[in-house]
C-alpha cells in the first residue's frame, strides 16, 4: 500500500465520469461528494477520516457516478484496484458472490438516497410552507424522543436525525441541513462539527421550536380573512414596538398603553433605526395595536403584549428561511 497523498482544498479526488482504477481511505482534511448540476454543484455527503470512497467500481468499474472534491488541504491512502483484484482473485467464489450482491445492493440504495438529497432542487422556493413544519416537526420529534439535556441545551443524535430525515419521512437532508443553518443563524440552536462526518447539535429553545410549528400549522389551515399576516418590513417595526412595550406595566386586559411619540423620539437611540408613528400604521390596520389616541402627552396605542411577543420570533423563522434558496 502506497503512503498518504495530500490533496490540496477545492481540487478533486477524482470527477463525474473519469474512469475508475483504485479506491481511497481518508486519513486526515474533508471532501464534499458533489454531483454537476447546470452551471454548479449540488454537495450530496460531506466525508471525513476513516471514510473509504471510490469502492463501488471496484466491482462493475462503471464511471465515476459523482465527483469527490477537497474541502480542505487532506490525506488519502490510495488503493489500486489492480493490486486489490489480485488479491480478490484468491477468494473462494462463494465470497466474490456475496461481496458482489452486497455492492449492488448498496449501489441502489445509493441512488435512491441520491435522489432523495436532490430532490426537489428545481422548486424557486426551498421551504414552502408545509415543508417547514414537516422539517421542524422531524427535528422536534428526534431531539424529544432521542435528545440528551443539559445546561447547554437539548443534543440531538445527528445519525438518528438523518435516518428519520431520508429512510422515514423521506425529505432530502441537505434542506435539513439548510434548516438547521438558518435556525443557528436566530440563535436558536448551535452546529459543531466534530470530525469524521459528525456534528453536534444542540437545540436551545426546544419548546419555542415545539410551539411555533403548532402555531404555523394552526395558522395555514385558517381562513384567510382569519389570518394575521406579518410582513417582513413590518416585522422589524413590531420587535421595536415589544421592546418599549416590555418595560410597560399592564392593565387588567394584559394590554399595555404605548406612547408611540416617545417611541418615535427614543427608536433611533435605543433600536439604531428610526421608526415613525406613521410606519405603525398597518400593523393598527391588522388590528395588532389599537386606533392611535390623541392625548396632552402624545399619540398613544394599546397593544397585547404577550401575544404579539410570541410572533415576533415565529415569523423571524419563517422569513429566515424564505431567503434560504437551493443556491445559497
Amino acid at each position: 500500500m502506497a503512503g498518504p497523498n495530500k490533496i490540496l482544498k477545492d481540487h478533486y479526488l477524482f470527477r463525474e465520469g473519469d474512469p475508475p482504477d483504485a479506491m481511497y481511505v481518508i486519513k486526515s482534511g474533508k471532501f464534499a461528494v458533489v454531483k454537476s448540476k447546470s452551471n454548479s454543484e449540488i454537495i450530496l455527503a460531506e466525508i471525513g477520516p476513516g471514510a473509504m470512497v471510490g469502492e463501488m467500481a471496484f466491482f462493475d468499474n462503471k464511471p465515476r457516478s459523482a465527483s469527490v472534491k477537497a474541502l480542505k488541504d487532506s490525506e488519502v491512502v490510495v488503493l489500486p484496484y489492480k493490486a486489490l483484484h489480485a488479491q480478490f482473485a484468491s477468494f473462494p467464489e462463494w465470497c466474490k458472490a456475496i461481496m458482489r450482491t452486497v455492492n449492488d445492493h448498496l449501489r441502489n440504495a445509493n441512488q435512491r438516497l441520491k435522489q432523495l438529497e436532490t430532490a426537489s432542487t428545481e422548486d424557486t422556493e426551498m421551504f414552502p410552507a408545509h415543508t417547514i413544519t414537516k422539517l421542524m416537526s422531524i427535528l422536534n420529534f428526534v431531539g424529544a424522543r432521542y435528545g440528551k439535556q443539559s445546561e447547554e441545551g437539548l443534543t440531538v443524535p445527528g445519525f438518528t436525525l438523518r435516518n428519520y430525515t431520508i429512510q422515514i419521512f423521506q425529505e432530502p437532508t441537505h434542506k435539513m441541513q439548510k434548516l438547521m443553518n438558518a435556525l443557528m443563524d436566530l440563535k436558536l440552536m448551535s452546529i459543531e462539527d466534530i470530525g469524521e462526518g459528525k456534528q453536534k447539535i444542540v437545540i436551545f429553545k426546544p419548546d419555542l421550536m415545539f410551539a411555533f410549528v403548532e402555531w404555523y400549522n394552526e395558522w395555514l389551515f385558517k381562513k384567510e380573512e382569519d389570518r394575521i399576516t406579518i410582513k417582513e418590513d413590518e416585522l422589524k417595526i413590531l420587535n421595536g414596538v415589544v421592546h418599549f412595550a416590555k418595560k410597560l406595566q399592564k392593565n387588567n386586559k394584559g394590554q399595555v398603553k404605548i406612547n408611540l411619540t416617545e417611541l418615535q423620539n427614543e427608536s433611533m437611540k435605543e433600536l439604531g433605526f428610526l421608526i415613525k408613528i406613521d410606519d405603525l400604521n398597518g400593523l393598527i390596520e391588522k388590528g395588532i395595536m389599537t386606533e392611535k389616541m390623541m392625548e396632552e402627552a402624545g399619540i398613544f396605542s394599546l397593544l397585547q403584549v404577550e401575544d404579539i411577543e410570541k410572533w415576533c420570533p415565529y415569523w423571524g423563522i419563517i422569513y429566515s428561511l424564505k431567503k434560504v434558496t437551493r443556491s445559497s
